[in-house]
């Protein structure tokens, strides 16, 4: 197939995928959504489908306790294998959700505290600038610059710890936001070094089973790689993500929809978890920093509940990403509320992923792809969903 045919190709995907009827969609998932909700997902989601040429999306959404799954498209750009909500995507930044998750168990069990400094828990740290820099701000991007992505020539932990060993602040620590994969990969490593294992076997042996999410990973295993999407990179090529230092931690986990609807129940109502894991869980809704009208937590990103469109696209945006943005450290952390609304995006090269959700109103919404689209579009399609959730008749049973 040439180029050409190619692009061809993924254009009649997109436009197929936002054809298909919602209720179909519903319906192969093993749902049996209400209409108005059929009618919402698919309005959000066809035309984001159609305009960007996505292969394929799985979408679940929660309310009242009750979770609908709504699937669209195909697992691969030259494949005809249905996209399910068993699917397996790559989940990019949204994979730092669990890292904090993981590091908020490690404080409850008492194998640290956030206000260590890094040095603390790896001794090869110590006499840097990492003495001075608790794991609390490496968690929330406010180690004073450390950069979006290592240089190209970090290519292992040698050249990793040698680059920190050299890395000096461009900010105070605490007084800065700048987004950063190698602050939280940093963060997630000290965790894992915490609880004696490394952070791969912590997430796969230890925390995905103990959130009883079943097709999770880090390195997709054999018998699961049917099922694992191929994501289509911005040339239109079949692109899964590439190896690379502290990748697990800042945007590795491979997760479905099913288990990632699964974690946002347990991110609103966490009471049949062991009770370590459950105030973890809750922990990483604790507001440390405002930027703006964002409040910044462990993973989780909140915005005070009914929040305007475009203040969720401004905290979304590639600015908040890019560059750095004053901060205000919260004296004491603002406790865990139910009327925020929460949310994370997360890209691959070839995938793209949101979650959203408000505990008050116990709604949340996944947007799962195999595509790596503006976050612009996945933000207003979540938005138009859970405001479709939020204005729904008064009485209107969920299930019909």
């Amino acid at each position: 197939m040439n180029r050409r045919d190619f692009q061809f190709r993924l254009a009649a995907i997109g436009a197929a995928a936002a054809s298909l009827p919602v209720a179909e969609c519903a319906r192969a998932a093993g749902g049996n959504a209400p209409r108005f909700l059929q009618t919402a997902v698919d309005d959000a989601v066809r035309p984001v489908l159609q305009k960007n040429a996505v292969p394929g999306m799985a979408v679940a959404v929660i309310v009242g306790g009750r979770q609908f799954f709504f699937n669209y498209g195909v697992t691969a750009p030259e494949g005809a294998q249905p996209v399910t909500a068993d699917t397996i995507f790559e989940i990019g930044s949204l994979s730092k959700t669990f890292t904090a998750t993981l590091a908020s168990y490690a404080r409850e069990i008492g194998a640290l505290s956030f206000s260590d400094p890094a040095s603390a828990h790896w001794s090869a740290l110590a006499g840097s600038t990492f003495d001075r820099i608790t794991l609390l701000e490496l968690g929330t991007y406010s180690a004073g610059g450390l950069p979006l992505q290592f240089p190209d020539s970090v290519t292992d932990e040698a050249g990793m710890l040698a680059y920190f060993r050299d890395w000096r602040p461009a900010f105070e620590p605490g007084t800065q936001r700048v987004y950063s994969n190698p602050s939280m990969g940093l963060f997630a490593h000290l965790a894992a070094a915490s609880l004696g294992a490394p952070f791969p076997e912590l997430m796969e042996k230890k925390l995905f089973p103990m959130l009883g999410l079943a097709g999770s990973y880090i390195q997709v295993p054999q018998a699961r790689m049917r099922d694992y999407a191929w994501g289509c990179s911005k040339d239109n090529r079949p692109i899964r993500v590439t190896p690379g230092v502290f990748d697990a931690p800042a945007y590795g986990v491979k997760t479905s929809a099913r288990d990632m609807i699964r974690f946002v129940q347990l991110n609103m109502d966490g009471g049949q978890l062991p009770e370590a894991l459950r105030r973890a869980v809750r922990g990483t809704h604790t507001g440390y920093f405002q930027v703006g009208d964002m409040t910044q937590g462990l993973g989780w990103e909140m915005y005070a509940y009914p929040t305007p469109l475009d203040r969720l696209l401004a905290g979304n945006s590639d600015q908040m990403a890019l560059r750095a943005h004053k901060e205000t450290r919260l004296d004491p952390p603002r406790a865990p509320r139910a009327d925020v609304l929460i949310d994370k995006t997360g890209s691959t090269n070839g995938f793209g992923a949101y979650a959203a959700f408000v505990p008050a109103r116990q709604t949340g919404v996944v947007l799962l792809a195999n595509r790596n689209y503006p976050n612009r579009d996945r933000v207003t399609a979540a938005y138009r969903i859970l405001q479709a959730l939020e204005s729904r008749p008064r009485g209107l049973a969920i299930a019909e």
